[in-house]
């Protein structure tokens, strides 16, 4: 079970290096990613939305240590991943084919994200029959 849990950790803090990536560089350098010129209004609304994603990657990261402990953490940051990218699903149907690194996020959001939390929730319920404590 160790070795499962620590490829599930690594996996973590592998994917979670692309929400705190894309959030500082969105944080950092504002739409400047695109080139598009936006009103000053767009350009703070595109930084705060980076700065949540820089949040989510940090919270996935806070979760590494004992990765087996943090389900209720884990499950709710999928949950908030997993609505952005209900959202951006919803943009794709009503403006069409976003770039190819949009369309990955999607995948990332759609299927990854929920693929780990089902991985996690696995690793706790296996840790919590063999030492017969409750995950959280």
């Amino acid at each position: 079970m160790d070795r499962e849990r620590k490829l599930l950790q690594q996996s973590v803090a592998v994917a979670a290096t692309i929400p705190v990536a894309v959030g500082l560089y969105g944080v950092l350098f504002g739409q400047a990613l695109t080139g598009d010129a936006v009103s000053i209004s767009a350009e703070s609304h595109f930084r705060f939305l980076s700065g949540l994603l820089l949040g989510i990657g940090l919270c996935f990261w806070s979760t590494l240590p004992s990765i087996e402990d943090k389900t209720g953490r884990f499950r709710l940051l999928t949950l908030l991943v997993v609505i952005g990218g209900l959202g951006r699903l919803i943009g794709l149907a009503l403006t069409g084919l976003p770039s190819f690194f949009m369309v990955g996020g999607l995948v990332v959001e759609l299927v990854v994200a929920p693929v780990l939390c089902l991985w996690q929730t696995r690793i706790a319920n296996r840790y919590a029959e063999e030492f017969g404590v409750a995950d959280a």
